[in-house]
């Protein structure tokens, strides 16, 4: 039978949003069990975020459901000394604990990391944070646009006519979570060497930055300032988004080889040899003269004709597809990446599942985003809690 990757590792999970439940998601799929610790009253912030409010009353918005795949949830008040023990009970049995709190939160509930770590000192501690735990900004606050426009990303997106502009969905707060993800993955590689659990400080605004490293390289190696320029690829030309008879398609042709091939599909060989054009550096100063000639010859024919001419004389290239088509193409389908789950209430749901595939190991999707606190009961009993001590502590609003 084939087992999963991180089976026999217990993670707690007291992230919120989106970058600490996105790097619990990824273990989560990788068969840890991950236990979300989640405050008695609503959970999870994000079980009140997404399109459709009758899901965000029921504290399963669409956002809380896009990450919490294979995820256990249990209520839990910190502050209350009864919540603290418990906790400690729990953390005494995790290997591996997420958080997404500012700088000193949890030391302030009195169940940091040095007070854990004495608990278990086999246990690692992710602590993920806008800037980190040190630092001139490290108690500031910070969400993923903030981190967009600090960082440089805004700066570097859009053109002349549309500068600053931030992406399109969350980038800081996901790559934060997968750096965070990555990290734990480590730690846990070195404690099977040395038996060592350790902290783990991770920062959305660091996370950010080297993913930059191209541009990042110009300005610190060359000097060079990055220029907004839209949809065109700075390192080629012609290389970018282009108009074709029915909607857009991006071509990549980065090398020479591909422009001479280009040139050919689309019939017109005698840009191969016009000095604004044979070489690339002199393509890359001459786009704006070049992009309306290719695109004179892209307006004879539609998207779909232009992609597997193009591809089929190795030149690379792909429709633009709105994110109902990529969702539903044949390839993401054949890939798996997206999974059934079924949700009592709900009905059944299409989520994200693990994409890097293993030979050996599964990375699916075998248990819904759970209901606030719906395994409560189960964890809190396994650390030995009774049926008449979980009746007590719900009435003091504990769990």
């Amino acid at each position: 039978m084939t087992k999963a990757m991180l089976e026999g590792i217990r993670v707690l999970d007291l992230t919120n949003v989106l970058s600490g439940p996105f790097a619990t998601l990824h273990l989560a799929l990788l068969g840890a069990e991950v236990v979300k610790i989640e405050n008695p009253k609503d959970g999870d912030l994000a079980r009140k975020l997404g399109c459709m409010p009758e899901l965000n009353e029921q504290l399963m918005g669409t956002s809380f459901l896009a990450q919490n795949s294979n995820k256990k949830s249990v209520t839990l008040n910190l502050k209350p000394p009864e919540g603290k023990e418990l906790f400690k009970r729990l953390v005494k049995t995790a290997d591996v604990l997420v958080e997404n709190y500012r700088p000193g939160v949890m030391d302030r509930l009195g169940v940091g990391y040095k007070v854990l770590a004495s608990e278990n000192p086999r246990l690692i501690y992710c602590a993920i944070s806008g800037f980190g735990q040190t630092g001139p900004d490290a108690h500031k606050p910070a969400y993923d646009q903030i981190i967009q426009g600090l960082s440089g990303v805004m700066a570097v997106n859009g053109d002349e006519r549309l500068n600053p502009l931030r992406a399109g969905f969350p980038l800081c707060d996901t790559v934060g979570g997968m750096n965070a993800a990555f990290a734990v993955m480590a730690a846990l590689y070195h404690r099977e060497r040395s038996g060592e659990g350790q902290l783990i400080d991770v920062a959305l605004l660091d996370s950010i930055m080297p993913p930059m490293g191209w541009v990042a390289a110009n300005l610190l190696i060359g000097g060079q300032h990055p220029i907004p320029m839209g949809n065109d690829n700075f390192t080629a030309a012609p290389s970018g988004t282009f108009k074709a008879k029915d909607g857009y398609l991006n071509i990549a042709a980065n090398k020479q080889e591909q422009w001479e091939a280009l040139c050919d599909v689309i019939g017109a060989p005698e840009l191969k040899t016009d000095p604004r054009f044979q070489k690339r550096d002199i393509r890359k100063k001459n786009r704006k003269e070049l992009t309306p000639l290719v695109e004179a010859r892209l307006a004879l024919r539609p998207t779909a004709e232009w992609v597997e001419l193009l591809n089929a004389r190795d030149v690379p290239s792909g429709a633009i597809l709105d994110l109902e088509a990529a969702l539903n193409q044949a390839q993401i389908a054949h890939r798996n990446v997206l999974q059934e789950t079924s949700v009592e209430g709900i009905g059944t749901l299409r989520l994200f599942a693990l994409t890097a595939k293993f030979d050996k190991c599964t990375g699916d999707i075998t248990a819904p985003p759970p209901r606030l606190g719906a395994h409560t009961a189960e964890i809190l009993g396994a650390v030995g809690v009774s049926a008449e001590e979980l009746a007590a502590l719900k009435t003091k609003g504990v769990i």
